[in-house]
């Protein structure tokens, strides 16, 4: 993984210290409308209702929501920008190598080439654009949000808080053999390729058929061990939402806590799900994209640095 980053690191620095600081002006915003979802409920269940306060929170909150969305904006075009700056980039290193081995006689097959020039370059070019930023908006968000619900009483910040590790640990667990699959599907679909680039497609269609079997069953491997994980952490944020209302129910009752309070936690959970869960298929998506990083290195050879691999404008 740190091979990957250094790599993306080395072709876009300067771009990423600008998505970075936007993701984290991002997720310091994160919880600013929950304390103003909180302000506005206790308002209405206070003795001197106001208007004139209610709009004003209510403005307040709309503000925050509207440059928290500009600010995403801002980030996705200069994120989704730099991630096909990075494919173009890649695209020409692949280019480039494949005229040597045209000129050297090497044993590189056409199919796995083109496979790796189409598709492979896509992948890992669009994941280099958020490559740093998106985690950590989302890391961001969780500390911000679960920060704020802390803040306000400890008891449910536990719970949003211990909703996140058992779900940490069954992603670690899963994605090892997923990866596993990953990289099998990977080899596979080249070999399959190499072979239709033969002229007489006729000598090879039956080793093609079941090497087609092959990825349809390592997907249906990938696709059991990645549901089941799906299926604990739903358990997982079903039973968390639960627990706050529960808690936070009893909190009220015994005096000890706010229901802006309780409504401002489970939109808080709300929010931290959504974060967990991107996290949770970013995770996904770095182990699968150091694996196919690490199988495109292959194609460059024992001195990848001749190409100057993933080393670009900054």
């Amino acid at each position: 993984m740190l091979r990957l980053y250094s790599a993306i690191w080395r072709a876009s620095a300067g771009r990423q210290v600008i998505l970075i600081v936007l993701s984290i002006a991002i997720a310091a915003l994160a919880a600013v409308p929950l304390e103003f979802q909180r302000d506005i409920i206790n308002h209405l269940t206070a003795d001197d209702v106001s208007t004139d306060r209610l709009i004003y929170l209510g403005t307040g909150m709309m503000s925050v929501v509207l440059l928290s969305l500009a600010l995403k904006w801002l980030l996705g075009f200069r994120a989704g920008t730099l991630g096909e700056d990075i494919v173009r980039l890649i695209r020409q290193r692949l280019l480039a190598r494949a005229a040597d081995i045209r000129e050297t006689g090497e044993t590189v097959r056409k199919g796995t080439m083109t496979t790796a020039i189409s598709a492979e370059a896509e992948e890992l070019g669009k994941f280099a654009g958020g490559a740093f930023s998106d985690p950590v908006v989302q890391i961001g968000t969780l500390i911000s949000v679960i920060g704020y619900i802390s803040s306000t009483q400890p008891g449910l910040g536990m719970i949003a808080f211990s909703m996140i590790v058992p779900q940490i640990v069954i992603v670690l667990i899963s994605q090892r053999k997923v990866n596993i699959f990953v990289a099998e599907r990977v080899r596979i679909l080249r070999s399959a390729t190499d072979k239709l680039t033969i002229e007489d497609i006729n000598d090879v269609a039956r080793d093609v058929e079941t090497q087609f079997d092959d990825i349809y069953e390592t997907r249906r491997r990938m696709f059991l061990w990645k549901l089941s994980a799906k299926f604990l952490l739903s358990v997982i944020n079903g039973a968390g939402t639960v627990g706050v209302l529960m808690l936070g129910g009893w909190l009220v009752l015994q005096g000890r806590t706010d229901v802006g309070t309780v409504v401002a936690a489970v939109s808080g959970l709300g929010r931290i799900q959504g974060p967990t869960a991107f996290l949770i298929a970013f995770y996904r998506q770095v182990s699968a994209n150091r694996i196919k990083y690490e199988l495109m290195l292959e194609l460059f050879g024992p001195n990848p640095e001749r190409y100057r691999y993933l080393k670009g404008r900054h």
